[in-house]
């Protein structure tokens, strides 16, 4: 089944709540939450309040925290505090991932790691038996509405290959369009952002994602 994961960084920043309540009755299965340190990636997002806020007041829906950040160990237990179900961290950091993977879990979480357009997956296969996701970048992070780098779309395979049988989310510049080639490609998970919140008709988006899925 392939789940459907709106970045709420595509969100109105006025209109969070408002935004987050509308992709999630129209059939979201998760929200995808992308922390961005300006430093690891050239933007600023969310703290651990947003993840908070979103736990308060969604208490059933899982939470997919993303940590773009360049020392994610510092604020790994503000994350996990506010409500985070998964958090991915990234495989090019200069520190040791294998140990970030193990806290995560060792926390309740699902663990992930994520991998930007220009790492292969040969590169993180010794941390895949550490990962319950693997979450590939098919955009250089740090933007929204990039479009997508079909090049990227070779790493689902690959991670089967590996042996990987965790959750493969892809993430960056999907939209109708191209949803099908994604999900051949080999992802069960669809992170959309600008295409899920500016659809006029999200309910429609995700259901011909999820049809999609089930004739690849």
């Amino acid at each position: 089944m392939i789940e459907i994961a709106p970045s709420v960084l595509a969100a109105d920043p006025l209109f969070v709540y408002r935004d987050v309540s509308a992709i999630l009755g129209a059939g979201a299965d998760l929200l995808h939450l992308d922390i961005m340190d300006g430093h690891f990636v050239p933007n600023l997002s969310f703290g651990p309040a947003m993840p908070a806020a979103l736990r308060k007041h969604f208490p059933d829906i899982t939470l997919d925290v993303h940590l773009m950040i360049s020392d994610p160990g510092r604020y790994l237990d503000a994350f996990i505090k506010a409500g985070a179900d998964e958090v991915t961290v990234h495989a090019e950091l200069d520190h040791d991932v294998k140990a970030l993977l193990e806290r995560i879990r060792g926390a309740g979480c699902r663990a992930g790691i994520s991998i930007k357009p220009g790492t292969a997956v040969k590169n993180i296969a010794r941390l895949l038996p550490f990962c319950d996701l693997v979450l590939v970048m098919s955009v250089e992070p740090g933007f929204g509405g990039q479009k997508i780098m079909p090049e990227a779309l070779k790493k689902p395979k690959e991670l089967r290959a590996e042996g990987f049988k965790g959750v493969i989310s892809v993430d960056g510049g999907i939209n109708e369009d191209n949803c099908l080639d994604v999900i051949r490609a080999g992802a069960t998970r669809l992170v959309m952002g600008t295409a899920a919140f500016t659809s006029k008709s999200p309910s429609a988006l995700f259901s011909r994602c999820r049809e999609a899925g089930a004739d690849a």
